[in-house]
């Protein structure tokens, strides 16, 4: 059965005319005579069956319908424009790679290192979007995901990027020092034994501090806990949760509590100062980080040297 769809040629000069406001200046843009403008507006709006412009005097105005119709047409002629030019810059290999992405380990670890890919290949871009969850390529533009997982996603190909690897608590300094003097205070106020010093803290002292949690991850503090054979189970499970790990290590540098991080998420941090390990003890990570792509896409050339470059350098130590 025929769509209803009209003419492009007719909704392109459609959406100039009610831009300009006028049949004339629309003709004007498009190299056409005024003549064809007002016969393809006319034919547009006998295909619909109303008004689009009223005529007043020598002046076109929208009419209510035409308003809503041009505003909803302009956003559609724009995507059939970027699609078009896209398909265009995919010649020797180029174009826009649309990736799904887990949302730390796109800005820890993936947009720090982009300005190297950027350089080897200036004709790709590569539109980044957040996603948390699973999802069916087909009902997306997704051309790859990254993700985070145990195993390779299902029905997809795809390539083991990097190991999640250890877990570490973490917190700010300011918030590691605030607790350091309130344990001078209570060691001097003992008969006995010497006040620790500022940051020589252990397990029962972690366990007094404000511990955040990741949502998805509730149980984190409470492996951490008995792996080092400290039973915690109580206030292992209190604390303020967040959804996501960007939002952790926010918490953390804020100095809101102290957190379980996986060590590369926050080298930056660590390396700035602006987080601290308060005890070196950690927690083994058996999560990988995956490239998946449905199989029609393997030979897509954006996905292809995004591919290659980002085994590179995953693989670099």
């Amino acid at each position: 059965m025929r769509k209803k769809i009209p003419s492009l040629n007719a909704l392109t000069i459609f959406e100039a005319a009610a831009r300009q406001q006028s049949f004339t200046r629309a003709a004007e843009e498009l190299a056409l005579t005024q003549g064809a403008v007002c016969r393809q507006i006319a034919g547009l709006e006998e295909y619909l069956c109303l008004p689009l412009f009223a005529r007043v005097k020598k002046r076109v105005i929208l009419t209510p319908a035409g308003r809503q119709y041009a505003e909803r047409i302009r956003v559609h002629i724009a995507r059939i424009e970027r699609d078009t030019l896209e398909l265009m810059a995919q010649q020797d290999g180029g174009g826009v790679l649309e990736l799904a992405v887990v949302p730390t380990f796109a800005t820890q670890w993936l947009i720090p290192r982009m300005a190297e890919f950027n350089q080897e290949r200036p004709d790709i871009t590569v539109n980044l979007h957040t996603k948390t969850d699973a999802f069916l390529f087909s009902e997306t533009s997704f051309h790859a995901a990254i993700h985070s997982g145990n195993v390779a996603w299902p029905g997809t190909s795809g390539d083991f990027l990097i190991s999640e690897g250890d877990t570490m608590p973490v917190c700010s300094p300011a918030l590691l020092e605030r607790f350091a003097k309130q344990v001078r205070k209570q060691a001097q106020k003992q008969a006995s034994g010497k006040p620790r010093p500022a940051r020589e803290i252990g397990m029962p002292e972690i366990a007094a501090l404000p511990l955040l949690h990741l949502t998805t991850r509730l149980n984190d503090w409470r492996t951490w806990f008995e792996l080092h054979e400290y039973r915690n189970d109580v206030s292992a499970v209190k604390g303020a949760r967040y959804e996501l790990f960007t939002m952790l290590v926010s918490a953390a540098v804020a100095g809101l509590g102290v957190a379980l991080i996986p060590r590369f998420m926050v080298q930056a941090e660590l390396d700035a100062g602006t987080l601290v390990i308060p005890l070196e003890r950690s927690l083994s990570g058996t999560t990988g980080y995956y490239l998946a792509y449905p199989e029609e896409h393997a030979s897509f050339a954006p996905l292809t040297a995004f591919r290659q470059w980002l085994l590179e350098v995953a693989g670099k130590p």
